[in-house]
């Protein structure tokens, strides 16, 4: 698979299902990622890449995705997910994208991911232009997953 990946899309979900792998499969309907295939990557958004909207992506497609996901099946309890970019000053540089899931509210996922960022930027020694946080909690009623995800995309990738 050679593309040249020129757009990042996040997107979050959360859903119930019959069982976590069912709720795991809605969440990503819900995300609107659910008929494509996910190629679980590691948190590097490449140089010069534009982040957008979720576009209509072509269904079966192979597209590159960091993402974080939380299923539970206990009744009443509440998990969470959350994907975060950061995007240093000099655009010819790379990215980073940090996940978190857990069982907490989307509030404690958003603090996890901005904390994440700023350390992976501190490390780094760049500055940080832009910076987008994405969270979802679910509360269970018999198998519930949250999701969040960021996309990797190229202009073959869209409908």
């Amino acid at each position: 698979m050679t593309k040249t990946v020129s757009m990042a899309a996040a997107t979050v979900g959360h859903a119930e299902g019959g069982t976590p792998l069912n709720a795991f499969d809605n969440a990503l309907l819900a995300a609107g990622i659910g008929n494509i295939n996910l190629i679980k990557v590691s948190s590097i958004v490449p140089p010069d890449v534009s982040i957008i909207e979720l576009p209509k992506i072509k269904p079966g497609a192979l597209i590159p995705t960091a993402y974080a996901a939380m299923t539970s099946d206990v009744p009443g309890q509440t998990v969470a997910a959350a994907v975060g970019y950061a995007l240093p000053d000099d655009p010819a540089k790379p990215g980073v994208i940090m996940e978190f899931h857990d069982i907490a509210t989307r509030q404690q996922a958003e603090r996890a991911i901005r904390a994440m960022l700023e350390e992976a930027f501190q490390v780094r020694g760049e500055p940080i232009r832009e910076l987008g946080v994405f969270a979802v909690e679910h509360t269970v009623e018999r198998s519930g997953c949250a999701l969040a995800a960021v996309t990797l995309l190229a202009e073959q990738d869209l409908v």
